[in-house]
């Protein structure tokens, strides 16, 4: 199983573009959208190249190759836009290895605020804008940051899932951080 992450683009055409030709470029299958599609939020700046309907024509392009799940900053108007569901607050991947893998936007379950996990689950969420991949007790916690407003000077950065190896990396190639998951 390949897949490919992204969280926060809120709404920036450029980080869109960039994600999907990333994507394009990775051979991953599924890109997994962790939230705030399309919204750029109350607390963030306007982002360069803020173009909600534009973002959605693009990503509604790959729609069938979509999951997502709805962040803070989505609402249903930006689902009016979307051809793919994006208003779950949370949803289940069960990988080869038969491990489930908890996705969600991170506003709600996160790696504090935890869903009733087994030994050996994952919780992915964006929200935070920091990469993070590591295991925390029983489960692993995977984070790919934000392709639009990165924190506490990372990169802008995606994620991917190959191998049973979960991996943060930047635009420019580089591996943020990285866990296996066994």
């Amino acid at each position: 199983m390949k897949l490919f992450f992204a969280s926060d683009l809120h709404g920036s055409l450029p980080a869109t573009e960039r994600v999907l030709a990333e994507f394009e470029q990775s051979g991953m299958e599924t890109l997994v959208l962790l939230g705030d599609v399309l919204n750029h939020g109350p607390r963030n700046p306007i982002p360069q190249g803020y173009n909600p309907p534009a973002v959605a024509e693009l990503l509604n392009q790959y729609a069938d190759r979509i999951i997502a799940v709805r962040g803070n900053c989505d609402s249903e108007v930006d689902q009016m836009l979307l051809s793919f569901p994006m208003m779950s607050d949370y949803a289940w991947v069960l990988l080869p290895s038969g491990q489930r893998m908890f996705l969600t936007h991170g506003h709600l379950y996160n790696s504090a605020k935890r869903p009733a996990l087994r030994e050996g689950d994952v919780i992915v969420h964006g929200h935070t804008h920091i990469p993070l991949a590591e295991k925390d007790g029983e489960q692993f916690i995977f984070n790919p940051g934000s392709v639009t407003f990165p924190r506490n000077e990372f990169a802008a950065s995606y994620g991917v899932l190959e191998d049973s190896m979960l991996k943060v990396k930047s635009f420019a190639g580089d591996t943020i951080v990285e866990t296996y998951l066994s």
